[in-house]
């Protein structure tokens, strides 16, 4: 018996890659929160509660007790009106006689300072 050659079979041709999209996978969608609407700010209690000034002070806001943003925005307003920020850093205040006596006899305080100057004369 004669055995002949068996010639081997085609074998299947595989599909390219990119005859076939590759699946592609979708982000899940984003889900939104329901924003709260945005109630206002409630002061802090603390910054609202009147607070007699010393009379050192009360030469510059008034002798009525004030909470201390008023008192804050009646010295800004003093220095504001009177020009006594340092026209070349304007984060200092050049002090006149009235300030002077607030600020502990500094004849210039930054504006961080100011603040920290002003709560020791409120009772």
């Amino acid at each position: 018996m004669a055995t002949a050659k068996k010639t081997p079979a085609a074998a299947p041709v595989k599909k390219a890659a990119a005859a076939k999209p590759a699946a592609v996978k979708k982000a899940a969608p984003a889900v939104k929160k329901a924003a709260a609407p945005a109630a206002p700010r409630k002061p802090n209690a603390a910054f609202m509660k009147a607070m007699t000034p010393s009379t050192v002070l009360a030469a510059v806001v008034g002798a009525a007790p004030l909470p201390r943003t008023e008192v804050t925005k009646k010295v800004w307003d003093y220095i504001k009106k009177l020009d006594l920020q340092d026209p070349a850093n304007r984060r200092m205040i050049n002090a006149d006689d009235k300030l002077k006596a607030v600020f502990g006899g500094k004849a210039q305080v930054s504006m961080f300072e100011m603040t920290k100057l002003i709560s020791d004369h409120l009772k």
